[in-house]
């Protein structure tokens, strides 16, 4: 039997209603002797979730059924260890629970871990396990992963089963998962991706300029800079502007609309028959779901329909896309209104790239700023999940972890 046992919490990664003994995998198969956290929006059989809320985790049954991807990861052989903090029914990127605190990020003291995957990524800075799980919808894996200085995945739209797992806008919901080392974050790709890779190899780079634009100088330059250093392990680099004829604002606020349109349906009916609790930032974002109109939806999605041919034109077999994962390091705890709404717009203006055309992005721990840590990201395509992946491992020479 394993020796797993639930870690010391010095991140205040875990959830007040941890699980108290590791929940034992099979002990064999490919994660055999590996432990991980799970971020608690998945369903594992006798236990009850909180999406971020306690009232919620009040209210509801434990559950009859776990959730495919986390049973996936028991049957290769890894054990959990622990339930992780996410921000309110995954509504943020900050990574600040009103309710459970802000997880912290230790490898960037007083900054923010990103959210809402924030419990899963700040355990990874404590070591606490060997991988975790998280989910992303418009950054919630990717942006935690570049604050924490992390491998992160979000997989291809609907190449890891997501039923028995909250959901926030399902056109856009995808599990991932965070790793310290590059080799691991590979292989747990086989044990959750499904058969629908499309295989290939990297051969063509686009370097999106106006992702990069929309970065502090500072990032910008030592994200730059990794690129160039990587010069022998990547496709000769392509510049081009990925929105084409429209603007990054453009996309993002379609996304934003979008995104809140499926939290009307999925969350916004039980928050007001239940008059949940939320905190600050996650009741405005709820008040503002409630209010998206059908015409407002009709427009986004023509929006999302000219991303979605754009990039196909883009993304294919054997070309990547290269961008920053975020556009500034981690913000302070006590970062300023004007200083969040910048990260935030900034940053969702990136995430929504991949979020509009259900394509695979992964974030790898690039390299430092002002002793943070910051992302680069690839965005591969439809099922081109397996390239990106090796291509992490190939990378991992020329960056910071």
């Amino acid at each position: 039997m394993s020796d797993a046992r639930i870690p010391d919490d010095p991140a205040g990664a875990l959830v007040p209603h941890n699980i108290t003994e590791p929940i034992r995998g099979s002990g064999q198969g490919p994660l055999a002797g590996k432990t991980f956290a799970v971020k608690d929006l998945y369903h594992i059989a006798g236990r009850k979730v909180s999406n971020g809320n306690p009232d919620y985790y009040d209210w509801v049954e434990p559950k009859t059924e776990t959730s495919p991807a986390v049973q996936k990861c028991l049957d290769a052989g890894a054990d959990i260890v622990g339930i992780t903090i996410c921000d309110e029914f995954f509504y943020s990127l900050s990574g600040d629970n009103a309710h459970y605190g802000a997880p912290k990020n230790l490898r960037a003291p007083g900054r923010m871990p990103g959210g809402s995957s924030s419990g899963s990524a700040s355990a990874m800075t404590a070591q606490m396990c060997d991988f975790t799980l998280g989910s992303d919808t418009g950054g919630s894996v990717r942006v935690p992963a570049s604050f924490c200085g992390l491998y992160g995945l979000r997989p291809t739209h609907g190449r890891i089963d997501l039923s028995h797992a909250h959901p926030m806008a399902p056109s856009f919901d995808t599990a991932g998962w965070f790793t310290n080392e590059a080799e691991l974050f590979r292989d747990i790709g086989p044990v959750l991706l499904d058969e629908n890779g499309v295989a290939g190899s990297p051969e063509r780079m686009l370097v999106l300029t106006d992702a990069f634009d929309r970065a502090t100088p500072d990032v910008r330059q030592a994200l730059e800079a990794v690129v160039a250093a990587a010069a022998d392990v990547l496709p000769e680099a392509e510049e081009i502007a990925v929105a084409g004829d429209d603007t990054l604002n453009i996309w993002w606020d379609a996304f934003r609309v979008l995104q809140a349109g499926e939290v009307q349906q999925t969350n916004v009916p039980w928050v007001e028959e239940h008059k949940a609790e939320l905190g600050p930032g996650i009741r405005e974002r709820f008040a503002m779901a409630a209010a998206i109109t059908p015409d407002e939806t009709v427009a986004a999605n023509a929006v999302r329909d000219r991303v979605r041919t754009r990039l196909a034109t883009l993304a294919v077999p054997g070309t990547i896309l290269c961008l920053p994962t975020a556009p500034v390091i981690a913000p302070m705890l006590d970062a300023s209104a004007e200083d969040l709404e910048f990260f935030r717009a900034n940053t969702m203006a990136l995430t929504c790239i991949a979020g509009h055309t259900g394509l695979p992005q992964i974030a790898i721990p690039a390299a430092e700023v002002e002793g943070c840590p910051i992302g680069l990201s690839f965005i591969g395509w439809a099922g081109g999940d397996e390239a990106l992946l090796d291509l992490a491992v190939a990378m991992q020479p020329f960056c910071v972890r």
